[in-house]
């Protein structure tokens, strides 16, 4: 439009320069009135021919565009940004009064970006009006160039100087309380903390320590004190609500098990590999076990008044991690697990005979044998039975599965189910990825698990890409049927084929009801990289 407007006029006069000669006189803009004088005056003559006139016509065209670009380049230096107060921010808080927001000093209108928000509109809304460095601080991920050029289109102006920085902004570092970590662990955020045990330690043995158990938080670690802990069990119509303490949960009776958990997002970084996707780029390390003890959530819910009904119901815990709006982790499970002993659904207070630590739940946790990690709740404050599952964010606007020809232009997270229990996985622990190994004989380590209490039978291992294969010796306690809630270690020693300089190592774990799985990521792709369970693939180069 600027070349446009630059041209045109000029064009036009220059079709007039055929009859008689004239002078155009045009002077480049300059936001410096000193500098006028150097703006050179650029004369043309015109003639009666045709080519001197599409001389003029060419030539004007390539000042037009000059000027074009000077004016341009003038408006964006003489226009002052509009200048707002907060209060005028607080007053745009609504689709009806559009959605402004602030960062730093500048102001953002993002109505149009509400409803394309990743995280879901409801989030975005929860700083209409106001400051985005509270969740920002919370959810480091939006402290990333692209999260800040894609936010720089919505700027309208900048807040007045006047106005003073809200307290709220000079609060301390939501995430300064949280517990110290072990060094062995790779990190894969901070903020929150996420972090998984490097695959040579993950199975090193049967019971993960509890140092380097996998880590999955979502919000900062509360500091919760144990005197004080209350646990709201809701009853039902006509029931009695519970206010539980920890010394009430102890007079549960106790319940011990051994219970795998493992992240929906496990092995995401090899879906990543083969096509991009959204979330933390966990390698074979979202996944630990551990021995938990705990009064059973069925018990529980018993003493509440609680029993099972024809109708579909929903168990839905509420954690005391929250962010600064008060908004807790959520999650929920159907009522019909959480009310059968055989389920063996766990409040649990010990992890591996000790008090839970910190950063997995303290002092209670929700430990659902079977299911993904995504419903153990941590740091529980709230059980309720409900109709419909949790609406928390988590429950119904992540951790579910797609097609992969589901983008993020089209997804409809209504349209899939939560995802409860696991598929089948396994994946190599040893030899790492690009190791060298001796000629002669080579010894292979990994994990195999399924969820819903399915027991592993069997891991085939192959050192050629799935050509031929071999069965590996399962290792670990014996699994009961219907109730293997844990992994099963498994390790191979085979032969190195004479003359190979490389293997390309692959496993595969089948459960009790012969799922296996598949070999590629390609058909069980996802836009957020879970349920990630192909082949688990190794390359390793043979010394001389």
């Amino acid at each position: 439009m600027l070349l446009h407007r630059a041209v045109i006029p000029h064009l036009r006069q220059a079709c007039r320069l055929k009859s008689a000669p004239s002078r155009l006189y045009i002077r480049a803009c300059s936001t410096d009135d000193s500098l006028q004088p150097q703006c050179p005056s650029l004369a043309f003559s015109g003639d009666n021919s045709s080519t001197g006139g599409w001389k003029v016509m060419g030539t004007l065209l390539g000042l037009g565009a000059v000027l074009a670009y000077h004016d341009h380049r003038c408006r964006a230096t003489q226009e002052s940004p509009h200048v707002y107060t907060r209060e005028e921010v607080r007053s745009h808080s609504s689709p009806e009064t559009r959605i402004w927001v602030t960062l730093g000093c500048e102001v953002f209108d993002v109505t149009e970006f509400v409803d394309l928000h990743p995280g879901g509109p409801s989030k975005l809304m929860l700083a209409a009006g106001g400051p985005l460095e509270p969740f920002w601080a919370l959810y480091a991920v939006h402290n990333q160039p692209h999260v800040r050029e894609m936010l720089a289109q919505y700027k309208i102006g900048e807040l007045s100087p006047e106005d003073k920085v809200p307290s709220t902004l000079k609060t301390s570092d939501p995430y300064i309380d949280d517990p110290v970590r072990h060094p062995a662990l790779k990190v894969n955020s901070q903020r929150p903390f996420n972090a998984e045990p490097p695959p040579e330690l993950l199975t090193e043995n049967y019971i993960t320590p509890n140092p380097i158990f996998f880590t999955r938080n979502h919000l900062p670690v509360p500091n919760l004190d144990p005197e004080t802990y209350r646990l709201h069990v809701v009853g039902p119509p006509g029931g009695q609500s519970l206010c539980l303490s920890l010394d009430d949960l102890y007079k549960f009776p106790r319940h011990e098990i051994t219970v795998t958990l493992q992240c929906a997002g496990n092995r995401r970084s090899e879906m990543t590999q083969f096509k991009e996707v959204r979330g933390l780029e966990w390698n074979i390390g979202a996944i630990s076990t551990a021995r938990w003890a705990g009064a059973r959530l069925c018990d529980v819910l018993a003493k509440a008044g609680h029993q099972l009904c024809e109708t579909e119901a929903h168990v839905c815990f509420e954690g005391l991690d929250s962010d600064p709006t008060g908004t807790a982790y959520g999650a929920s499970i159907p009522l019909a697990r959480a009310m059968d002993p055989e389920a063996e659904v766990l409040l649990a207070y010990e992890m591996n005979g000790q008090p839970l630590p910190r950063d997995h739940g303290f002092p209670v946790r929700v430990v659902v044998p079977g299911v993904v990690g995504a419903r153990h709740v941590k740091w529980l404050g709230k059980v309720s039975v409900e109709p419909e599952e949790s609406y928390s964010h988590w429950q119904r606007r992540d951790y579910k599965g797609f097609s992969p020809s589901v983008d993020w232009d089209t997804v409809d997270f209504d349209s899939a189910p939560s995802i409860q229990e696991l598929p089948v996985q396994s994946a190599i622990t040893e030899p790492k990825d690009g190791e060298t190994v001796q000629s002669g004989e080579v010894t292979i380590k990994g994990y195999a698990w399924s969820g819903g209490g399915r027991a592993v039978v069997r891991v085939d291992v192959s050192l050629d890409g799935g050509l031929t294969w071999h069965v590996a010796e399962l290792d670990g306690e014996e699994q009961r049927p219907r109730k293997a809630w844990a992994w099963r270690l498994w390790q191979l020693q085979a032969p190195v084929p004479a003359g190979r300089k490389e293997l390309n190592i692959v496993c595969k774990a089948v459960d009790d009801s012969y799922n296996v799985q598949p070999d590629t990521v390609a058909p069980i792709w996802n836009l957020r990289g879970v349920l990630s369970n192909a082949w688990h693939r190794v390359h390793v180069h043979v010394a001389p």
